[in-house]
């Protein structure tokens, strides 16, 4: 469905553009407002339900509910545009299946710039029904009571004729004249006075007192009496609301019609006094057999107990079907399922508004890359989208060609639209938590710096804030909403300066690491939300690192690596590494991201972080020693063993890690008694059990290896350290399938669990290895798997996993007693091992195959009990191996 844009036509000097305002999607809201159609019709048409009924529940509102901009006012208009008639519906809307009654739409617009009042609303609905062709003297005697009180001088027709209801106006005034003309008759009281209506009424309600046999006709009306005799003020018009739908409900069947009253713009008449809103919702209350489908940017509050008192009907029991689930269980099955939110466009829908929004021969105007960037730039709200498009217009007027980077803009009609009917603390509150990409109730407050929660309380209510309560967070704005308020200037008069968004940041900042450091339990999802926020926070607002360094730390205590900044592939190496929140930003990214990416690009990022020297040291050894590390899996062993030597040296918080790292390296260069002698100075900080683990295997000790993984995964579950948790595991798995099959089957399965979860690549790789070794001697492809194994190592860079597998292999060819592969196998170890590191996995090699060590210019290996007993353990295991696999 579309219709002619008027803006868009009157922008332009292109007779040969075709501007429409495109309609797109809602067919869920179409189908959730006729599914409730459907309930209401059935539910005013059973045989027990009374109109009259004051005390009954009311399920007759639908309130669709969505930001400024979001197409709440389109759905409403093309909503009653499609229940007058079926012609105007949608295409891509389907049919209702509604029972056969005839409805009639009344739209009204509550927006402020219309003149609204209480009087327009409810005169709107009875000339909507003067098409009946029908008086309803219930409900028209006491209006022209009402009138001439409330506006002496001024007739109700000539009001009518003037005013903005001119358009309804046809056959009301007959209807009403022929109304007090009728009772008066009945009444038997003479032409003169029968045209005073305050005579009328008087006498009416004094006859329905009495039960007078003449006016049996309105005595069904049971407060037709008390409204006669009530003062005609405004409130009281309220309440007439009532008579009109006891009219309603006397209609004959050729006349009845079901009113379906969509009142738009609910929010300007939702007022913290809720005057006005008291009236609308006294009138929705007392119209039982209409139904109403109101719009507007929040949710109505009508099921909340807390307003009892501020409004007549309030509370899950009055309102079902709008209060919260929670409220409402008691009540009702069906809480809070008539609150619908109207949310963004998908990225399809937006693509189809843009293309149709502007055409020339049937094609779109705006190309298909500019339509992409605004797409991803409105996060689906149909305002961004339009404002979008006379941007596109106001461009083409220059004379310049429309580029995708025009369109990367924010809109401060956006922000206005926004913030217009939010209260200074409320905006003050938003601008704060525009700033965090998530937050609860207290890290909004604090980071507002407001003193009291109420104006938070307020915000959270508003649609634009989105809710997934399943979060750690469970609040964050709307995506074009937050980005909008960040960068585009307001032009309120209480709009922030630049210090004020310094100020505002480092409150949000300090209350992000109070949530991480007061929290009771070890949280890792805190953590790393935590970090994640902070670290943004710091760098793009300059701030210092304080809980940062600590939460750091924390972050690289257990090995998990989840991602932490966006990564930097794209950028030259240390580009931006301006402040240390940058470096620190930098840091922790690379270390997150060398799970990922080469140990190559590892390397390199963590030398830019040492050189740009923003860091503390503490964290300055973070780097020498991560790099470090990095050289080591690069096979850099001599820029290793520099770096661990440093981080050593200086005794900090990985001064124990770095002495295990020189453990390692002097196990990788084949001096087993000088790792040993490293590995029992290094206690439960440097890992020892692991380490040892590490030492033992090689010398083909593979039962005293399993238990000191054993010893380290018992010592990392103790102190809660699921990375080295399952680090341990899986080096038992590994070594446990040189030996036993079926266990390692076991120990495999559960290296896998506690794997899950976590990102450790080179991990998950020797739990693989684990697997081969496992299979060893069997013919289930297992080459093949090698060589998809030996892909993915080498995409990481991690040639030292590579050497693993190969000796894998080896014993896989050994205990099939398959000397030319088996020998293949070896001549590729040696070029694999040609620096010197792990040399020592060719003698094992030869040893499975009981072929003799080899002699060359490599350093010979430091074994700890000599070559011959070990050689003898690695025959006897693939002797084993073989054994049981006859």
């Amino acid at each position: 469905m579309a219709g002619r844009d008027l803006r868009a036509l009157f922008s332009t000097n292109d007779h040969t553009l075709t501007a429409a305002d495109a309609f797109t999607n809602r067919q869920l809201q179409w189908q959730t407002v006729g599914d409730a159609l459907a309930e209401h019709l059935e539910r005013i048409a059973a045989p027990d339900f009374d109109v009259q009924d004051l005390e009954a529940p009311r399920e007759n509102v639908v309130n669709l509910h969505g930001v400024g901009g979001i197409g709440k006012s389109t759905f409403s208009r093309v909503l009653e545009a499609s229940l007058t008639s079926s012609e105007q519906r949608p295409a891509q809307w389907g049919e209702l299946a509604l029972p056969h009654q005839r409805l009639l739409p009344v739209r009204i617009d509550l927006a402020r710039s219309t003149g609204i009042d209480f009087e327009r609303i409810i005169l709107s609905i009875r000339l909507a029904l003067a098409g009946l062709g029908r008086p309803l003297p219930a409900f028209d005697i006491p209006l022209r009571r009402y009138w001439e009180a409330a506006h002496p001088g001024e007739p109700l027709e000539e009001y009518l004729r003037r005013g903005l209801l001119a358009r309804f106006t046809k056959g009301l005034p007959q209807q009403t004249q022929s109304a007090l003309a009728e009772v008066a008759g009945a009444l038997a009281m003479p032409g003169a006075v029968g045209s005073a209506v305050g005579q009328i009424t008087t006498t009416l309600a004094r006859a329905l007192r009495e039960r007078r046999q003449t006016v049996r006709a309105l005595a069904g009306c049971r407060r037709l009496a008390d409204l006669l005799e009530a003062d005609p003020d405004i409130d009281t018009l309220s309440y007439y609301a009532h008579l009109l739908a006891w009219e309603l409900s006397q209609l004959p069947p050729k006349k009845a019609v079901v009113p379906v009253i969509l009142l738009d713009t609910f929010e300007d008449i939702a007022d913290p006094r809720h005057d006005f809103e008291r009236l609308v919702q006294r009138l929705v209350w007392l119209m039982p057999n209409c139904f109403f489908v109101i719009t507007g940017r929040n949710r109505i509050r009508w099921g909340d107990a807390t307003l009892q008192g501020q409004l007549d009907y309030t509370g899950p029991t009055a309102w079902p079907a709008l209060a919260d689930h929670d409220a409402a269980r008691t009540a009702s099955a069906s809480g809070g399922r008539r609150q619908i939110l109207v949310g963004d466009f998908s990225p399809e829908d937006c693509d189809t508004y843009l293309a149709r929004r502007l055409t020339r021969g049937d094609e779109p105007l705006i190309s298909e890359d500019i339509r992409s960037v605004i797409t991803q730039c409105s996060h689906g709200l149909p305002l961004h989208l339009d404002l979008s498009v006379m941007r596109f217009l106001e461009i083409r007027r220059t004379g310049r060609i429309p580029q995708p980077d025009d369109f990367n803009h924010p809109f401060p009609a956006l922000v206005a639209r926004t913030l217009s009917d939010l209260s200074p603390e409320e905006r003050h509150a938003a601008r704060a938590v525009s700033l965090l990409d998530a937050f609860d109730e207290p890290l909004a407050v604090r980071a507002a710096g407001l003193a009291h929660e109420a104006p938070v309380r307020r915000l959270l209510e508003r649609p634009f804030v989105r809710e997934d309560a399943f979060a750690l967070w469970p609040y964050h704005l709307h995506g074009v909403i937050r980005s909008t308020i960040r960068s585009a200037d307001d032009q309120t008069d209480d709009r922030w300066t630049r210090g004020d968004w310094a100020q505002a940041a480092q409150r949000a900042f300090t209350a992000l690491g109070e949530q991480w450091t007061t929290h009771s339990l070890p949280n890792r999802a805190l953590l790393v939300a935590c970090l994640r926020q902070g670290l943004r926070l710091a760098r793009d607002h300059r701030l210092d690192l304080g809980w940062l360094t600590e939460a750091a730390w924390a972050y690289t205590a257990d090995f998990v690596w989840e991602p932490i900044a966006p990564p930097t592939a794209d950028e030259p190496t240390g580009a931006g590494l301006e402040t240390a929140a940058d470096a620190l930003a930098e840091l922790l990214s690379a270390l997150a991201r060398r799970q990922r990416e080469h140990r190559a690009r590892t390397a390199e990022r963590l030398s830019a972080v040492i050189d740009a020297s923003l860091l503390p040291a503490d964290l300055t050894d973070m780097a020498f020693y991560y790099r470090a590390k990095a050289d080591r899996d690069l096979g850099r062993s001599a820029a290793s063993r520099d770096g661990m030597q440093r981080v050593a040296n200086g005794g900090g918080r990985l001064a124990p890690d770095a002495r295990r790292g020189l453990a390692h390296l002097a196990r990788m260069a084949g001096d087993f008694p000088a790792a040993l002698e490293a590995a029992r100075t290094l206690g439960e900080q440097g890992r020892q059990h692991r380490v040892l683990g590490d030492i033992w295997w090689p010398q083909g000790d593979v039962g005293r290896a399993a238990d000191a993984y054993e010893a380290a995964r018992t010592e990392a579950e103790h102190r809660s350290l699921a990375g080295e948790r399952a680090i341990a595991q899986a080096q038992r798995a590994f070594v446990t399938a040189f030996t036993d099959p079926q266990q390692a089957d076991d120990e495999i399965t559960l290296a896998r669990q506690l794997l899950d979860g976590l990102d450790l690549r080179a991990t998950a790789l020797t739990i693989d290895i684990a697997a081969l070794l496992r299979d060893a001697g069997t013919t289930l492809g297992l080459e093949d798997r090698a060589e998809v194994l030996r892909t993915e190592i080498r995409i990481a860079g991690l040639p030292t996993v590579e050497t693993t597998l190969q000796l894998a292999l080896a014993f896989h060819h050994a205990v099939r007693d398959d000397h030319q592969a088996l020998d293949d196998t070896i001549r590729q170890l040696r070029g694999l091992t040609s620096t010197g590191d792990y040399a020592y996995y060719t003698d094992i090699a030869v040893a499975m195959g009981d072929l003799p060590f080899p002699s060359g210019p490599t350093p010979p290996v430091r074994w700890l009990d000599g070559e011959h007993p070990v050689r003898d353990r690695w025959r006897a295991l693939v002797a084993a191996r073989r054994e049981g696999a006859r």
